[in-house]
């Protein structure tokens, strides 16, 4: 049996991956060492635009449910930190400034959504469930063969082939590494480490992140999560167990206090190692999130990056798999230069955390600017990702920009969503006007108003504004 697709990795890159591919009709096989869920602390949110990725399959619902849950949690911290009164929706934090005010960004209902990692891996397995993916748990990939016509893949369970293969295994990835792509970067210089805690007196270590002469220590708003970042080096051992005492000798150090752990779960090492594939694509071989990219989780910017890498390339492998194989090569182009701008502003997030004088002045005019308007707007767009805009060709400044979510008014008065209308997977066409379009293309037949075309991934491929062709688009894109 030849696969269509095999995506090694079953976090939440694969998974979604996954569903992007099966939505457009295409049968994938998961991959995963692991024989049960990773359940270790990890993203404590998801980003703007990855959260729209998700909401175009459908999730949305899902989605808020877990948030709701999540907030409900958070309430007494919060309420306790910020007193009585409304508290007020965050907007992210660059370098730990938390000065981003979501309520001041050009499109404030796009936020990120406060669902744990955690519960994101339980709804896209579920979904995944429900499309019919096969997913196989403790298969380790030991080596693949590259032909004109697909891989085949060696695995822990036997060989199987694919038409194309997909290394959605984490920031080690082991198909990186046997593919041979290039993995430049800097190396790391913290050591930090998150884990949930109970604490003999949590109040000493207050709510929210501080920056002292010795790093970093943030505390909350999730109960017993605490987390710390020392610029002493990468840690010696990054793999060996956490011991509770190493952890509280880390808070200690860091927030000059006496505080000790009474019991400690989901304890995770981490550092700044910001490193990026030169390309995605090597012939049928591709790498999509961490996989592609690594960098520090300052800003919460890693999950958002790797869910859309895997609504970019999902539609395009859809398409290669139906023998229109011209898509494949636009994948590295769109996505590289964003995780690269991604790099850069962790990079300069670590820069801005380093415990010394001279720093503490550089942060002073940084959280300066962010206080004005369009500063503000700056940090914010740059860390949601709504700002991203791919080079189509086309002088229009909407073409390439990921669509917002919006009410459309239908031919007949009737009205519906524009992420309800992308649910099946396919692109979308919304125009008042008649048009004769290709069978994966939807018509939302609107009432009036300015005709766009979207890509399946939510991208703008054209506008009435365009400097180009509608034909050519469709040409181009489906």
């Amino acid at each position: 049996m030849i696969h269509d697709v095999v995506i090694v990795g079953a976090g939440p890159v694969g998974l979604f991956l996954s569903i992007e591919l099966a939505t457009a009709g295409v049968k994938p096989l998961v991959l995963e060492r692991l024989v049960e869920p990773d359940r270790m602390i990890k993203a404590a949110g998801v980003g703007a635009v990855a959260a729209e990725a998700l909401e175009r399959r459908g999730l949305a619902r899902a989605l808020e449910d877990e948030r709701r849950a999540v907030m409900a949690l958070m309430m007494p911290a919060l309420k306790a930190r910020f007193g009585p009164g409304p508290v007020r929706r965050p907007g992210g934090h660059f370098s730990g400034l938390f000065l981003i005010d979501g309520s001041l960004q050009r499109d404030p209902e796009r936020h990120m959504r406060l669902v744990p990692q955690e519960a994101l891996e339980k709804i896209l397995s579920a979904r995944a469930a429900e499309l019919g993916i096969e997913i196989r748990r403790g298969v380790t990939v030991e080596g693949f063969e590259r032909g004109d016509d697909g891989v085949t893949v060696q695995t822990s369970a036997g060989p199987l082939s694919a038409k194309y293969l997909v290394g959605c295994d984490g920031g080690r990835s082991r198909v990186r590494k046997l593919a041979g792509f290039e993995f430049p970067g800097t190396d790391p210089t913290i050591t930090g480490y998150q884990a949930v805690v109970e604490l003999d007196t949590p109040e000493k270590l207050g709510t929210g992140w501080h920056r002292t002469p010795r790093g970093l220590v943030a505390s909350g708003p999730m109960p017993g999560r605490v987390f710390t970042a020392e610029f002493n080096g990468p840690p010696p051992h990054r793999d060996a167990p956490i011991t509770q005492a190493e952890f509280e000798a880390a808070i200690q150090r860091v927030s000059g206090t006496d505080v000790k752990i009474l019991s400690m779960t989901m304890a995770t090492r981490w550092t700044d190692n910001a490193r990026q594939a030169t390309t995605y694509r090597m012939g049928r071989v591709f790498l999509a999130g961490d996989a592609a990219h690594v960098h520090s989780p300052f800003g919460g910017q890693g999950l958002n990056l790797g869910l859309v890498d895997a609504a970019n390339l999902g539609f395009k492998l859809a398409a290669a798999v139906k023998g229109r194989e011209h898509l494949l090569d636009s994948y590295t182009a769109e996505r590289h230069p964003v995780a690269a701008s991604v790099l850069e502003n962790t990079r300069a997030q670590v820069a801005l955390m380093r415990p010394d004088p001279l720093t503490s002045a550089l942060r002073t005019i940084v959280s300066d600017l962010m206080k004005l308007p369009e500063g503000n707007r700056y940090f914010g767009e740059m860390l949601t990702g709504v700002g991203i805009r791919y080079d189509l060709g086309d002088d229009d400044p909407l073409v390439g920009t990921l669509a917002k979510d919006q009410l459309l008014t239908l031919e007949g008065g009737s009205e519906d969503r524009l992420y309800a209308l992308m649910e099946r997977g396919g692109g979308l066409f919304i125009s008042p006007s008649e048009r004769s379009l290709p069978h994966d293309v939807h018509h939302a037949r609107t009432k009036d108003g300015p005709s766009m075309l979207v890509r399946p991934d939510g991208c703008i491929a054209w506008t009435d504004a365009s400097s180009k062709s509608l034909d050519d688009a469709l040409a181009r894109w489906f």
